[in-house]
């Protein structure tokens, strides 16, 4: 069977954010991703989906040279975003990471106040030139992580002290203080409650309006209600490639096929 690395008519190349050509990436002599191409839309949810150690959260650490931070790691092929190859050696993984935030797993919220968490980037990055300006950082990004409300009369206490899922909309919101675009999110949802899991699926539809989010998800449930575009990892390999309706309802590929009727994984 050969890979479906992309599908023709499935992405809109004017507002392709992300290009991945022949992305290779090993861990010492373990090939965990073979040959991955793919183009990923500005103002879209894009879903990872697949079984255990298929690839998908390496994958996406690609997308903001996360993997630089493991010494057996090696990256090879071209990864662009807005045309930038950013595995250039003129590129500053920091300055990258502040254009492309993070969301990990499990929420981890510095020892440090609420406003202080949100405030750690823009200071660390020069956006702010006064108290006046962090304020203004701050306030708009727990805003646009819908807990502004939740903490506005609390902004000394610690971050550690929310609950789990106040915690991740408070590590969104630092993602976000940056004003990055594009947000990678890697199982955000995973050490959530229902309740909280909604509230932060909710916000990630509303982010979209302004990022391009890439979402690595154990749940087709949630790349169901979340993402417009899934990508299906396997092995290490993408399989297939396209709109989210079309991968859940008429997989082109056999494995596809499989993983969403639940016969693998």
């Amino acid at each position: 069977m050969k890979d479906l690395n992309t599908q023709e008519n499935v992405v809109d190349t004017e507002n392709v954010k992300i290009v991945a050509r022949n992305v290779q990436v090993y861990y010492g002599d373990n090939h965990a991703i073979k040959d991955v191409n793919v183009e990923i839309e500005a103002n879209t949810v894009t879903a990872f989906i697949g079984p255990s150690g298929c690839g998908k959260s390496t994958f996406l650490r690609c997308i903001n040279r996360m993997n630089d931070t493991i010494d057996i790691c090696r990256v090879e092929g071209d990864i662009l975003i807005d045309g930038e190859d950013i595995y250039d050696r003129r590129v500053d993984p920091v300055q990258l990471r502040a254009k492309v935030g993070m969301v990990f797993q499990k929420p981890n919220p510095f020892p440090k106040s609420i406003f202080d968490n949100v405030a750690y980037g823009p200071r660390i990055h020069g956006l702010a030139q006064n108290k006046a300006d962090l304020n203004i950082i701050v306030e708009s990004a727990l805003r646009r992580a819908a807990i502004w409300e939740e903490v506005k009369d609390r902004l000394d206490a610690p971050g550690t002290g929310l609950s789990g899922g106040q915690q991740q909309r408070l590590c969104i919101a630092r993602a976000i203080a940056t004003e990055p675009e594009v947000l990678l999110m890697d199982e955000p949802c995973s050490a959530l409650d229902p309740i909280a899991t909604a509230q932060v699926e909710e916000l990630i539809d509303e982010l979209r309006e302004n990022y391009a989010v890439v979402i690595v998800t154990h749940s087709m449930q949630q790349a169901a209600r979340v993402s417009q575009k899934t990508a299906f990892f396997h092995l290490g390999n993408l399989v297939e490639y396209g709109e989210t309706a079309a991968i859940f309802t008429n997989p082109t590929d056999p494995r596809t096929e499989s993983y969403i009727t639940g016969r693998i994984g």
